[in-house]
């Protein structure tokens, strides 16, 4: 199985987008290449090898690693964030023997640890009962920045929602990857070192959060699971954030997700939303 690996940057971590580079190309026993996207940036200074594609304008997430998929000839994509490394040189070559052994394996997750020690981040551990980050289990979504995809699977599903931009655009394909039949799983083997600061430092943040939610359920639920799904985060956000202008930005974005159009709709079927369930996820949370 040949191995592509995908970085996306904006071109103002320069030294991060190193580290991440070599990282890739230090791994071993694998055939494979690295591609990186220049998002509305160029990105200078490559070692050879590296496979450079620039983008006319920051077009999102979603955008750019299409960009990079359509680009890649490996059998199996691994994104990787620029901020992002492989502590390990092995990653690559047990990704690719896992996907060859398993044809119904589409995405695996890989742990995030902290570099800095100590626990990393709860939301980049994808399940509910994410206290435990060295167990490996069955998941129903993945962190963009910390996964490999079966490219076959990947195209089949239509790739990620570009409409989204960024925030929950994995979910979607995810959803999606199951409602065809392909399984999910979080390796808490396999490791990347990323940061653990919020996504919710980006100013845009929390209107995409609201947004992108709205558009994930018209995309992929059954109204009635949809309905349960908008309520439930629309009660969570209300409950959990303290401040006004967080929840007034969230609101707005709520309202925005039913203004716009939200490309295909595809609603899961009730064997997938079961699967989805039995995986420790029902559609509805």
């Amino acid at each position: 199985m040949k191995l592509s690996v995908v970085i996306l940057t904006m071109g103002d971590r320069p030294g991060e987008l190193r580290r991440a580079i070599a990282s890739a190309l230090a791994q071993t026993a694998v055939d494979m290449e690295v591609i990186v996207i220049g998002n509305g940036a160029d990105v200078p200074g490559l070692p050879p090898g590296v496979t450079v594609i620039r983008l006319p304008d920051n077009l999102g997430v979603a955008a750019g690693r299409n960009a990079g998929a359509g680009a890649a000839v490996g059998d199996v994509i691994a994104f990787l964030d620029d901020d992002g490394w492989y502590p390990d040189h092995s990653v690559g070559s047990r990704l690719a023997a896992r996907f060859a052994a398993d044809p119904v394996l589409a995405v695996i997750a890989l742990r995030v640890v902290n570099p800095a020690g100590g626990p990393g981040a709860r939301w980049h551990v994808p399940r509910l009962r994410a206290g435990d980050p060295g167990r490996s289990s069955p998941v129903t979504t993945f962190a963009g920045g910390a996964c490999a995809l079966r490219r076959s699977a990947f195209l089949a599903a239509g790739g990620l929602p570009e409409e989204f931009f960024y925030a929950h655009e994995e979910t979607d394909l995810a959803w999606r990857l199951i409602g065809l039949g392909y399984r999910l799983e979080y390796d808490a083997g396999l490791r990347m070192c990323h940061h653990s600061m919020p996504n919710s430092r980006h100013p845009t943040f929390h209107r995409l959060d609201g947004r992108n939610r709205v558009l994930l359920a018209r995309r992929n639920l059954p109204w009635p699971l949809g309905a349960a799904y908008l309520l439930n985060w629309f009660l969570l956000t209300i409950a959990r954030e303290r401040r006004a202008t967080v929840v007034r930005a969230w609101v707005s974005g709520f309202a925005e997700g039913w203004r716009m159009n939200p490309g295909p709709r595809r609603p899961l079927s009730g064997s997938a939303a079961w699967r989805m369930t039995r995986a420790g996820r029902p559609p509805i949370i």
